[in-house]
């Protein structure tokens, strides 16, 4: 049997036909294709498509671009218990909650006053929040969580040395009171006293949450992901702080002294799925408590012209005391993935650290003492 494509440009567009192809290429193929060929670049989408073509013949194609936004939480709210499906109703009224918050908070008040002193100034109104516009179904039912594993949804206990961890790190990071808390308490060093102490995300380094994971989740806004699929590299680009995940295919792990955010991803295919393999962390991963031990397997799996399944488990067994698992669907979009003009070293990190700096004299001429050198 032939399975080759014979592409003609024709019109301004490309025109494939396939000999006698087989259905899982067909189908891999064809809706790629389709978004290819509304392009201006004729030239550019035949050089791609003969890509694609010539690797959907072997694996399915992945491409394309994925608006994961979603209002089903990660950790499922305790009033559903163990169960994992939402009624109809109840995924109607979490999508008009959200569609009647949107509307109250759609346009800015420039009258409005200041907030308390301390109290958070909070966003203008929500027009930079993309949260989604419902919950998600998997296999038609709505879900009450992203977290499937255990079955209340929710994250395993943490462990001894976590729960230590987690009490370390609160001690240094508390809502804003408008008071040095940490020069009155006697923390030194304090929480302002070097840039290099102030969280990745307040950096512009990483996105908040674990928008680039792994796992990769979705957040408040800027969720984005797209995915480059050659033979022998993946490449998840994520729209917040434009971070590139590269996977490499059929590969080993770089040897364990190198450490990254975003770990070391090695994948390869079991059937039509993509499985990616994250080790390497270094000691502050993107998801919130885990360590460098933290060990995450992702699975993404075409269950539709227009849709992936993301699954994943997580496991780092001095942070929770059993792995946890999740999923959800990544819907294909037509949008685009702009620029993130956020970096580190901002306008706004040098007026975080110079309001630290009045609020440490004031706290030291409260106490008539002379600010230290």
């Amino acid at each position: 049997m032939s399975h080759a494509l014979h592409p003609q440009l024709g019109n301004g567009r490309l025109v494939i036909t396939l000999g006698d192809p087989v259905k899982r290429a067909h189908r891999n193929l064809t809706p790629r294709l389709r978004k290819l060929n509304a392009g201006p670049w004729p030239f550019c989408v035949a050089v791609l498509a003969l890509s694609v073509g010539a690797q959907a013949a072997e694996v399915p194609d992945l491409s394309g671009i994925y608006d994961v936004s979603t209002l089903t939480p990660l950790r499922r709210p305790q009033k559903f218990g163990e169960r994992l499906i939402l009624s109809d109703e109840e995924a109607e009224a979490i999508a008009r909650a959200e569609a009647l918050l949107i509307a109250k908070r759609e346009a800015s008040d420039a009258n409005r006053t200041a907030p308390p002193a301390g109290g958070n100034v909070g966003s203008y109104n929500r027009f930079w929040f993309d949260r989604g516009k419902g919950a998600f179904k998997i296999d038609g039912k709505w879900r009450t969580s992203i977290i499937t594993d255990p079955v209340n949804g929710r994250h395993p206990p943490l462990t001894g040395e976590a729960k230590a961890r987690a009490t370390a790190r609160a001690k240094l990071s508390r809502p804003n009171s408008a008071n040095a808390w940490w020069v009155t308490e006697g923390i030194d060093p304090g929480p302002f006293d070097d840039p290099e102490m102030r969280s990745l995300t307040e950096r512009c380094l990483m996105g908040f949450g674990s928008v680039a994971g792994p796992p990769m989740l979705p957040v408040g806004y800027n969720n984005l992901k797209r995915i480059v699929q050659t033979k022998a590299y993946v490449l998840i680009y994520v729209e917040m702080i434009h971070d590139a995940r590269i996977i490499r295919m059929d590969s080993e792990h770089a040897p364990s002294d190198i450490r990254n955010w975003l770990g070391d991803s090695v994948g390869h295919w079991e059937g039509e799925t993509l499985v990616i393999d994250t080790t390497n962390f270094n000691d502050t991963p993107a998801l919130a408590n885990a360590s460098r031990n933290l060990h995450v397997i992702e699975r993404l799996t075409r269950i539709d012209d227009d849709t992936l399944l993301y699954q994943f488990t997580v496991d780092d067994p001095t942070v929770w005391t059993k792995p946890w698992s999740g999923e959800y669907p990544w819907p294909s979009t037509e949008s685009r993935i702009y620029e993130y003009a956020c970096h580190e070293a901002n306008y706004s990190f040098g007026g975080i650290l110079r309001g630290a700096r009045l609020l440490e004299r004031e706290a030291h001429e409260q106490a008539g003492q002379n600010e230290p050198k």
